[in-house]
């Protein structure tokens, strides 16, 4: 089975935007005491376009003390979350300017036929 070029860039920019998203929700909460980062996976689907599993991370949260009172922080690691929503948002731009060229290419083809 054959994938259209904007079939492919339109997969592709569902799933960055969705692991932009999932990014954007781990940033919002890093000082969100006990909350637990989720992980965008971007995997194949059957027909080879490209889709998004999200899983919660398991790993604890540093542990602090308040007014004798144990708490967890949040388990958010800026330094993994500021690269992936770079990759992301790359992989975002290079789809939208893949639908560009197609979009080029298809008028190109309807200004010869015409």
């Amino acid at each position: 089975m054959m994938i259209s070029g904007i079939s492919a860039s339109q997969a592709a920019l569902s799933a960055f935007s969705k692991t932009l998203s999932n990014t954007a929700g781990n940033i919002a909460n890093v000082n969100t005491d006990g909350y637990k980062g989720t992980v965008a996976t971007i995997n194949d689907d059957s027909a080879g376009l490209p889709q998004v599993s999200l899983e919660t991370s398991d790993a604890p949260g540093a542990l602090l003390q308040e007014g004798g009172v144990m708490m967890e922080t949040s388990n958010v690691d800026l330094s993994q979350e500021i690269p992936q929503m770079m990759v992301s948002q790359t992989g975002y731009e290079a789809n939208i300017k893949a639908l560009e060229a197609q979009n080029n290419i298809l008028k190109a083809t309807i200004d010869m036929v015409v």
